[in-house]
């Protein structure tokens, strides 16, 4: 099992994954910057356990979005415009799953506190 750093809201953190999945890895924790810079940018400074959840609900309103889009889709559409979102839907299901585990060990780490 390899080991990555991946940097979110100017925190380290060093994250467990298969081999081989390093890069797709830092692909999801950009992603995850790039929603929290959005909302630090929309909305100023805010706590990370803020930062983070609204990230994550930013995260499921796409997700959600994508996954309606599939159900809607006619059976005769294109199978390579569904494979996409197939492909999108599994990306942020991954990313949101990542988001909630954080998000707990966040509440964990201010319930201890």
């Amino acid at each position: 099992m390899a080991q990555v750093t991946i940097s979110i809201n100017g925190f380290n953190y060093t994250v467990g994954c298969e081999d081989g999945q390093e890069g797709h890895l830092q692909a999801m924790a950009s992603i995850v910057e790039q929603h929290i810079d959005m909302i630090r940018k929309i909305g100023g400074q805010s706590g990370e356990g803020r930062l983070l959840a609204l990230a994550s609900l930013i995260m499921a309103d796409k997700l959600h979005d994508i996954t309606n889009q599939l159900n809607a889709l006619d059976k005769k559409q294109n199978e390579h415009e569904i494979e996409v979102l197939r492909n999108k839907n599994r990306e942020l299901q991954e990313q949101l799953k990542y988001f909630s585990e954080r998000a707990e060990t966040i509440a964990d780490r201010i319930e201890i506190a």
